[in-house]
């Protein structure tokens, strides 16, 4: 196992563990054509629901 030659600065080991922290992304918009024949852009994850007709989008 892996032991430090010195010990870390406070500073240090707390900016380096908010670094760490995940980012948020964008999602990932596909486009997928509704029961109803209308072409929507939605994100991936909700693409079957919605060609299925599980999740009702707004009509524009």
């Amino acid at each position: 196992m892996a032991v430090p030659k010195r010990r870390t600065s406070r500073s240090r080991t707390r900016s380096r563990r908010a670094r760490w922290v995940a980012k948020p992304t964008a999602p990932d918009l596909v486009e997928v054509t509704a029961p109803d024949g209308r072409k929507i852009t939605v994100p991936r994850k909700f693409a079957n629901a919605v060609r299925r007709g599980h999740i009702r989008t707004k009509e524009s």
